[in-house]
């Protein structure tokens, strides 16, 4: 089992910047690959980003292009989503999840999911 904790969610205004965390623990992280995605309400989960193992391969959603950088230190077991220009439609509850093997934007793929950390933009 691999447990996904993450944090750094909060309230900011358009235009500012969030850094998301996610803290896994349990069985070991190597060989994970480790996307974020998000819901918001009234909407299904939709796909953010994600990066392989060895951070050589990242994917991004078109909207978040640009203005979200994801990255991990596997020495911390730690994941991150970097989050700048942000936009009241970005608003959501933000999930780190983990599946073992190569990249994916299928949230069906994923074997792993945190708790969620909700980002809310201000207008």
């Amino acid at each position: 089992q691999v447990q996904l904790v993450e944090s750094g969610g909060g309230l900011v205004q358009a235009g500012g910047s969030l850094r998301l965390s996610c803290a896994a623990s349990g069985r070991t992280f190597s060989g994970y690959a480790m996307g974020w995605f998000r819901q918001a309400p009234g909407r299904e989960r939709e796909f953010v980003a994600a990066i392989s193992w060895s951070s050589g391969y990242t994917y991004y959603t078109d909207s978040v292009k640009g203005r979200f950088t994801i990255s991990r230190d596997n020495a911390k077991n730690t994941v991150y989503l970097q989050m700048n220009s942000l936009k009241p439609e970005d608003t959501a509850v933000y999930y780190c999840a983990a599946r073992s093997g190569l990249i994916s934007n299928d949230y069906a793929r994923y074997d792993y999911w945190g708790q969620g950390s909700q980002v809310t933009v201000s207008s």
